[in-house]
């Protein structure tokens, strides 16, 4: 199956009923239809040819599905940009893809115009804007409506999507038109069984997992209402306009709407799946939303090399699960083969933690870069780079990324553990641990907290709240009281950025 065939098959199935809301604008299945044909004419008319690589600096907008669905008519490989990214990471992203054309959205035209000074080749073509370059949509305006129909096949990228890891060199995963298709199977059969007419609500960049839910909806005759960010007020705002069936939070958002005044109050009875993924979620958060809104969460597990989903909690499983449960990140979804190896790629013992590898359909095809290493040798299991425990029903529990592990007197300690024990202090609202340099231990443990509003700092109670749950040689030794903890895009913390001022000039980092 191809992405193009799914995308061909919504419009002709569902043409006149909604499918893009944006602000005060809205879009039919039709509308899409025609205005992503007439954009793969604009690009075929600038030079663009099939395989072509184009990157897209596109915030969340109206005219921002249509672009997309225009590349994968026009047989693009595609690579969406993250806006909040610095000047440096855009123009290194730039050229390890070698793309010379870049399309972006009138939010960014100060990047733009930045990138332009740095990268005189490239192309810059504006999505309704021209103080960079020639405004697409113009151009498009004046292109045939019909669809190009190229000879695009399974085999042929699609997308070359950056990962969002917080270690290593830059990483551009390509997906194929066969394996991004995949995905959408997936996404239907573990996730999600949306109805015509039915609305998801998309607040978080559409080029990570939110953008994911878009074909998967397109094809059912769903609907998209897309804001241009997260804001609390304005997402609850949205529900209670819109009206949406689905949500897609991370857990920082989550735990952004509970601090919302009056959010009890707050009317979410249209809302019958809340999905959340791409960090853990505190185990409070989880249990107060179960309370407020009841069984509609539906945990995903995934990776930017194998989206949704690795595994997936559905909402039986939350349905009065214990706390081990709810920690988990759920059972392989059907198409997906899971296993846990050790440094040797070795089979773990069973119920030891090991690697997570696993073999799917929706597995990229491999990285940009093809000399960083991203299977098994000889293989076709991805290593994902966390360490894992299955109980014994087959529930996966995310024990941490390899890159994060801290030895701290030849004792193996997974930040994401101690993690969920400080989070579950009343007093924490974020909290992000990390191994420090320590004459005594090699390492030690160090967490930064944000505490909650009117809470004072307590290092001592912290680190006792620790010990009640953890081994003494897991409990920090020391608490660093912060206003903010750096995130990823998608809300995970940067452990790296914390661990770089105490590990900088030296020769060995662990």
């Amino acid at each position: 199956m191809l992405v193009t065939e799914l995308i061909r098959r919504g419009a002709a199935w569902h043409g006149d009923r909604m499918a893009l809301l944006f602000g005060d604008e809205t879009l039919t299945f039709r509308q899409v239809d025609r205005l992503s044909s007439q954009i793969a004419h604009a690009l075929a008319g600038i030079g663009l040819g099939k395989g072509s690589p184009v990157a897209l600096l596109l915030d969340n907008g109206l005219f921002s599905i249509p672009c997309d669905f225009g590349c994968n008519k026009a047989g693009l490989t595609r690579t969406p940009l993250n806006g909040r990214l610095s000047l440096a990471e855009h123009k290194a992203m730039l050229e390890l893809i070698g793309t010379k054309t870049l399309i972006y959205g009138s939010s960014q035209i100060e990047r733009a115009a930045a990138l332009q000074g740095e990268l005189p080749e490239l192309a810059f073509y504006g999505l309704g804007d021209s103080e960079v370059g020639p405004d697409l949509l113009t151009l498009a305006a004046r292109a045939p409506e019909s669809d190009p129909r190229l000879p695009i096949g399974p085999d042929d990228v699609a997308l070359a999507l950056f990962t969002s890891g917080t270690t290593g060199k830059l990483k551009a995963a390509q997906h194929t038109q066969a394996t991004y298709a995949a995905v959408v199977h997936n996404v239907l059969s573990n996730l999600i069984d949306p109805k015509p007419g039915e609305i998801m609500l998309h607040a978080a960049s559409m080029i990570h997992a939110s953008g994911t839910f878009v074909v998967p909806y397109w094809i059912r005759g769903g609907a998209a209402a897309i804001l241009p960010g997260f804001s609390p007020a304005d997402y609850v705002a949205a529900i209670e306009r819109w009206r949406p069936t689905a949500l897609n939070l991370v857990p920082t958002m989550l735990q952004m709407l509970f601090q919302l005044p009056h959010i009890e109050e707050a009317d979410f009875s249209s809302v019958e799946t809340i999905l959340y993924g791409a960090s853990p979620m505190p185990r409070p958060v989880l249990e107060k939303g179960l309370g407020l809104w009841g069984p509609v969460f539906v945990q995903y597990y995934g990776q930017t090399e194998a989206p949704l989903a690795i595994c997936a909690l559905s909402k039986g499983d939350h349905v009065g699960a214990s706390a081990e449960r709810l920690l988990s990140c759920g059972r392989p979804s059907v198409e997906c083969e899971v296993r846990l190896v050790d440094e040797a790629g070795e089979d773990a013992p069973p119920g030891e933690p090991g690697e997570i590898v696993l073999r799917a359909p929706f597995v990229m095809k491999g990285y940009a870069d093809p000399e960083i290493e991203a299977f098994l040798p000889g293989t076709r299991w991805l290593r994902t780079r966390d360490i894992g425990r299955f109980d014994n029903e087959g529930y996966l529990t995310l024990v941490d990324r390899t890159s994060d592990m801290i030895v701290t007197g030849g004792y193996n300690v997974y930040p994401r553990e101690v993690e969920d024990v400080l989070s579950a202090h009343p007093a924490v609202a974020q909290v992000a641990v990390i191994g420090v340099p320590d004459e005594t231990w090699v390492e030690a443990v160090m967490a930064f907290v944000v505490l909650h509003d009117g809470q004072e700092p307590d290092e001592g109670a912290l680190i006792a709240h620790a010990h009640q749950s953890l081994a003494r040689y897991k409990a920090p030794k020391s608490v660093r009281f912060v206003e903010s903890i750096p995130l990823s895009p998608v809300g995970k913390p940067l452990r790296r950025a914390l661990r770089e001022p105490f590990w900088a000039g030296r020769e060995r980092r662990v």
